[in-house]
């Protein structure tokens, strides 16, 4: 029994040796082979053998001693140190705007202080983000006017569709920026605060608009 174990250790043994033999002589033979095959491959950036030009010698050596480079960049800096910066001074000073700007939302008047919406709900339909909602009714003399109007300013992404869509441009996006809250309930607008929103901005908007009439 022994003997019959000890034959087949001996037997295993031999398998793993042949194997290990196949594989390292399989190794030994991608090796060469891919050693042969690199030699075939032409190096397109030799080495330089010929001698650099006495030119191209003094221009490098002037260019390390005296730092060329460096003292061209110092003088582009000291050039800029005498133009007119590119910056302002925000908030205190403030870049142009373009008509088109959107920024925070506003309901606009007519001049006699009745409101534009007609509560037809096309900015409600288009509205991408829905983050306009209206509510309305039909009043004694049958104009149809919004009994609620409000924005969640945190969907809206500024896309400027409502604007379009209106009809009698009552809803806008005005030329204000700065409205940035500390509270997220700060940013759902009501239709008392767009239209103090419209009262605030009414000279601007009105300007914007008549200078953006060929366009529209």
């Amino acid at each position: 029994m022994a003997s019959h174990l000890v034959g087949s250790s001996y037997g295993a043994i031999n398998r793993i040796g042949a194997r290990l033999s196949i594989r390292t002589s399989g190794l030994f033979t991608r090796t060469f082979a891919t050693s042969t095959s690199a030699n075939v491959y032409k190096n397109m950036n030799p080495p330089r053998t010929e001698e650099m030009p006495w030119a191209e010698v003094h221009e490098k050596g002037v260019q390390r001693f005296f730092w060329n480079e460096l003292i061209r960049g110092m003088l582009v800096v000291t050039g800029h140190i005498f133009k007119e910066p590119a910056t302002i001074n925000y908030p205190f000073e403030k870049g142009p705007l373009s008509p088109r700007f959107r920024g925070e939302h506003a309901l606009r008047r007519y001049p006699s202080g009745e409101e534009r919406c007609i509560a037809c709900k096309l900015c409600e339909a288009v509205c991408p983000a829905q983050a306009i909602t209206i509510e309305a009714e039909e009043r004694p003399d049958g104009s149809r006017r919004t009994t609620r109007y409000d924005i969640d300013m945190t969907k809206c992404i500024y896309c400027g569709l409502c604007q379009e869509a209106c009809p009698v441009d009552a809803i806008v996006e005005g030329p204000n920026f700065e409205f940035s809250t500390e509270t997220r309930e700060e940013l759902l607008y009501n239709k008392d605060k767009l239209l103090t929103n419209g009262d605030r901005w009414e000279a601007e908007i009105s300007s914007n608009i008549e200078a953006d009439h060929l366009y529209r």
